[in-house]
């Protein structure tokens, strides 16, 4: 059974560059595709939801980053608004919820017993060195809503934290909230992103960060403007990572909880006691760039797989209550 050219599925998104390659993989199979763009959207509440028999929410929080903050927060209303309207959507309100929370996310992994960096939350800049109390430092400072690794800053000691507190140098981002976190000393210096698609776990990547920098996305277009010129020396190194069945059970665990069907989780493991920390979790996954040398597969098809699956799945829903 093909899809229905009637029944398009709809995308939402704000940065067009990042989903060119899954726009390619649907239109080569003939999947009629409604794009919705975030940065001129509006809907009527009042009237008919959109028509599409799928709707994948691929809404970026890094949006704010590109003067669209408002977008951020819009997003929550409006995905709301379509699943009160009965319109199934991949990574839906409660995804969103968690994508667009660090502190949410890190009361998630303590209900489900998953490590994490001891952590502070706070909702004033000049109250993070009482926040970061009985942490560790080096400590790093996060705005609670999260993107490409913006706002982070990380301070080797008290008196660093406490200078940049009293001078208003600290930015807390799009809510005015974040965190005083411990900054994990990462064995091998590598974080580890697991990637799932459908609420399975499809890969993982090891990531070596650059120094400080904590724009960790592996996709290309996450980097553009942040390389040296003309070496490229500070790219990302990446290699595939093979989990074992634990860390697999562990990050498939994390997913169903968030709702989240399509994304990462990050971790890293600590080296002051191996201890394995999850830290970030992630409902909106840029791939891996030049995926078939790095990983052997394009995982651009199989997330298209789980496109189709799903769409004519509901395709077939329909079409039995019709039929009575």
């Amino acid at each position: 059974m093909a899809l229905s050219q009637h029944r398009p599925v709809a995308i939402f998104y704000e940065h067009p560059e990042w989903f060119a390659p899954l726009f390619a993989e649907m239109e080569r199979r003939g999947i009629c595709i409604h794009k919705i763009d975030a940065r001129t959207q509006c809907y009527d509440v009042g009237g008919p939801p959109p028509d599409c028999g799928l709707f994948f929410n691929r809404m970026s929080p890094s949006a704010h980053l590109r003067g669209l903050g408002s977008a951020v927060l819009f997003t929550l209303d409006y995905l709301g608004y379509l699943e009160s309207q009965g319109i199934e959507v991949i990574n839906g309100t409660e995804a969103y919820r968690t994508e667009i929370s660090k502190a949410r996310q890190l009361a998630l992994l303590a209900r489900l017993g998953l490590p994490f960096p001891a952590s502070r939350v706070l909702h004033r800049p000049q109250d993070a060195p009482l926040a970061a109390d009985g942490l560790r430092f080096p400590v790093v400072v996060k705005p609670n809503v999260g993107g490409s690794g913006a706002g982070i800053r990380r301070f080797d000691s008290l008196i660093e934290l406490r200078a940049a507190a009293e001078g208003g140098e600290l930015d807390l981002g799009l809510d005015g909230s974040g965190l005083v976190q411990e900054f994990i000393p990462s064995r091998d210096g590598c974080i580890v992103r697991a990637e799932v698609v459908g609420g399975r776990f499809l890969y993982a990547i090891r990531i070596y960060p650059r120094g400080d920098d904590f724009n960790l996305c592996p996709a290309d277009l996450c980097q553009q403007g942040r390389r040296e010129e003309p070496t490229g020396s500070r790219e990302l190194r990446i290699e595939r990572e093979e989990p074992g069945p634990e860390v697999i059970a562990e990050v498939e665990r994390l997913m169903r909880a968030t709702g989240i069907e399509v994304g990462g989780v990050e971790y890293t493991v600590d080296d002051r006691d191996g201890t394995r920390r999850y830290y970030d979790i992630n409902a909106l996954s840029n791939f891996v760039a030049e995926a078939p040398s790095i990983l052997g597969f394009d995982p651009f098809v199989d997330l298209v797989d789980f496109i189709e699956d799903r769409a004519l799945a509901l395709e077939r829903a329909g079409a039995m209550r019709r039929a009575g």
